[in-house]
Parts: structure tokens; sequence; C-alpha cells
């Protein structure tokens, strides 16, 4: 007979395994910044999603899915949506604090939570959204939030749901296969954007270990984390603490990239956290957030 103590613990281990995958999220996104000067926002991109497509690609072998001319168009707007999402956002951090852009960002999976709610209740979570939004606008230190970066962060929140839409039924035929094959397509897309921005300098050789530290840490630790977490927890339970991730990314900014931010700018990326984790707890059917779209 198990004791109450190896109980609790089996309960945490699938919490302490997506806690450690959002935070490598965000250490991945505050690290990827620091190539920026280097080759820029585009051609961090580019490396990030070559080096974690090829990661991918010899992990799940995407060449054994047997791909139907009907689900190609499903794939094709998954991966496109991935590769425009993860480029939006490495563009929106160029003048945008990493926890405000992940809050912005999270528009997308909230939007995609609450889309079809026949629920009055979800209101509050549709107000608590835009109270956090409109909270955002108000200057951060002696600088008012740069408007471009924000709508970089929304177009990549809009990418967001579109990923999650499309993930879910294309991840229907393939499974873990659907994430290298997406992959591909995203890196197809957004590639060409950072060789036209940085051309050679992408293939410096003193760029390959962060670039392979970003695609670690955004792609190949997280993932591989979350699919374990996902198989003992509920995905509403999931959902929910997906909601951390703004915070999360707030503080590694804090810790990595010295980002300090206004204390009613913390109000506005709290009423963001609590609007998804309560449209998480209450839509019908749960929405799974798809793992770690942003970085």
């Amino acid at each position: 007979m198990s004791s109450p103590n190896s109980h609790a613990t089996l309960a945490w281990q699938p919490i302490a395994l997506l806690l450690v995958a959002m935070l490598s999220i965000q250490a991945g996104a505050s690290m990827a910044k620091s190539l920026f000067p280097a080759v820029g926002a585009t051609g961090a991109t580019a490396l990030r999603l070559a080096l974690a497509t090829l990661m991918l690609v010899i992990v799940f072998r995407p060449w054994r899915a047997r791909v139907t001319r009907e689900q190609w168009p499903l794939l094709m707007f998954y991966g496109a949506s991935l590769g425009l999402m993860n480029l939006l956002f490495y563009k929106s951090l160029e003048t945008v604090p990493l926890g405000i852009a992940v809050a912005l960002e999270f528009t997308g999976p909230l939007a995609v939570a609450l889309f079809g709610s026949r629920h009055l209740r979800d209101v509050i979570w549709v107000v608590l959204a835009v109270v956090g939004l409109v909270l955002l606008v108000p200057e951060q230190g002696n600088q008012p939030l740069d408007l471009t970066g924000a709508a970089y962060a929304l177009g990549a929140g809009a990418c967001w749901a579109m990923y999650i839409v499309f993930g879910q039924k294309a991840g229907n035929a393939h499974g873990p296969q659907t994430v290298a094959i997406g992959s591909c397509i995203a890196a197809a897309v957004a590639v060409p954007f950072g060789v036209a921005h940085a051309g050679t300098a992408l293939l410096a050789p003193v760029l390959l270990p962060v670039a392979l530290a970003v695609a670690l840490l955004s792609t190949a630790i997280p993932y591989s984390l979350e699919m374990v977490a996902l198989t003992k927890m509920p995905t509403r339970t999931f959902g929910m603490l997906m909601s951390l991730e703004p915070a999360i990314a707030a503080l590694c900014g804090l810790m990595f990239l010295h980002e300090r931010l206004s204390m009613l700018q913390w109000l506005a990326i709290a009423a963001i956290i609590v609007a998804s984790a309560g449209a998480a707890m209450t839509s019908r059917p749960p929405v799974q957030t798809a793992a770690n779209g942003e970085a």
C-alpha cells in the first residue's frame, strides 16, 4: 500500500516538469536576444528554427508519416503559423520586454479558449484580459511601450491561435511526427527572412553554441518534458498551469536581461494570467494550449 507522501510526490512530478519546461522556454528566449546584435531578430529566428527542426527530424523521422493530399493543407497552415509566430515574437523582443511580449502573445490561446463560449461567466475573463492589455500601454519607466513591438507580439498571438487550431487537427492524424513536419514547414517560411537580413553572418562559428543552446532550451527540452507531463495530468490542469508563463517570462527578463517592469505592468500581467487560467478552467471542452508556441 503506497503512502500519502508517495502519492503527493507523484502528483507534483508533472507540475514540476511543466514548470521546468516553461522556465526552459523563457530562458531560451532570453538567450536568443543575445543573438540580435549579430544577426537580428529574423536571423535568430532562422538559426533557432533550422537547428530545432534538425533535432526534431532526427528524433521523429517525419518521412515515415503517410500524408494524404487532403491532410497537406492542415499541415501547411500549421507549419506556416508556427514559423510566423516565432518570427513575429522575436521581432517583438527587439523593443518590448520579454514578460510583456509573452503576456500580449497569450491573447491568442486565450481567444481560442473563449471562442464559441456560451457561458456568461466567461465574460469575466474577457474583461480581465482587456484590462490587462490596457494597463500595459502606460509608460514603462521613462519610455512608453513600443506600439510596433506590441503589434508584433499580438500578431504572434494570432498565429499562436491558428497554430493551436490547425495543430490539434493535424496532430490527430500523425501524432508527434506532426511537430517535425510542421517545424520543417516553419523553417521554410522563416529561414529565408533571416538569410535575407543576416546573410553569411548566420554561418559564423562563434554563434553556433548559443544558437544550439537556444534550440535546445526552446524546443528539445520543453517539448520532451511537456509530453511527459501531459500523460500524467488532466488537459485542463495543463492549460491552467501554462497560464503562468507570462509571469515566468517576466522573471526571466528581470534575471537574465535586467528588464524591470512597473507595478502597473505586473498587475497587467497578473490580470492576463488570471484570465487565461480562468478560461482554461471553465472552457468546455477544455482547450489545451499548444506547447510553447512562442519560443
